[in-house]
């Protein structure tokens, strides 16, 4: 039986890029693809306008527009897309965020030759041999570099990235919700990381091409930093920190309606 696989694309006012990420859903991809969901975090532009535009030309191509009931970050949106993947019986979802840096059709040799069964999950790596990079600069790749080296120490093996926008999941390893005391904001995926090796989940990367171009970073370098390096070497001293609440809100439940 085939896998059911879902696309989730997290969105926050992503009017100008989210066409070219939808643009993406070609028959050569959405044949390994079963659903895809555009999780709008209370966007403030007109996101979700462009998307529904797109739906109603491409009636074909099942897509399905939420938007969160607040804004919940990028790592509540994760949250929100994992829970509906196990709640309406997915195999695998594919994160790709909305902002048009990843390119999906990278991880169709992943889909073709069924590799993915293979792993727990699958990071798309920017920092790895075979990737490719355009208008990243070469201070933020220095900074992933040491970045990479720094949590490869602590969790004794090889890091290529600690969170591009592409990355694949198997829904099982996700039913248990580990994941929701996790940060709500960009540091999510650096807890994945760290709750993959705390749980032994089998992760593999993968090499993708990363772009640049008219995307607005919503990265605040340094404090971003402090906060990485302080959750990292707390893991370092005592792993079983990983089962703290990381959050700023506790939120008991996260939750998207369906707006098309």
């Amino acid at each position: 039986m085939k896998d059911r696989i879902l696309l989730f694309i997290p969105v926050y006012n992503c009017e100008n890029q989210i066409i070219r990420v939808l643009g993406q859903l070609d028959s050569d991809i959405m044949k390994y693809i079963s659903e895809v969901i555009v999780v709008n975090n209370r966007s403030t532009d007109n996101t979700e306008e462009v998307v529904t535009g797109f739906m109603d030309k491409h009636g074909d191509i099942p897509v399905k527009l939420l938007r969160n009931k607040e804004n919940y970050g990028l790592g509540g949106s994760h949250k929100v897309a994992f829970k509906y993947a196990a709640d309406n019986g997915f195999d695998h979802v594919i994160v790709l965020h909305g902002d048009d840096q990843g390119s999906l059709s990278d991880f169709e040799p992943v889909l073709r030759t069924g590799y993915y069964k293979k792993h727990d999950c699958i990071l798309g790596a920017r920092f790895m041999k075979g990737s490719r990079l355009k208008g990243y600069s070469a201070f933020r790749t220095f900074g992933n570099y040491i970045f990479d080296f720094l949590f490869a120490f602590v969790v004794r093996k090889k890091i290529y990235d600690l969170g591009s926008g592409l990355n694949m999941y198997s829904v099982e390893m996700l039913k248990d919700e580990f994941y929701k005391a996790f940060p709500d904001n960009l540091m999510f995926n650096y807890c994945m990381i760290l709750a993959s090796e705390y749980y032994g989940h089998d992760i593999s990367f993968f090499p993708v091409s990363w772009r640049e171009e008219d995307q607005v970073s919503n990265v605040k370098l340094t404090d971003q930093a402090f906060k990485v390096l302080k959750i990292l070497f707390s893991y370092y001293s005592d792993p079983s920190v990983i089962l703290e609440d990381y959050r700023d809100k506790v939120i008991d439940s996260y939750e998207a309606e369906i707006i098309k």
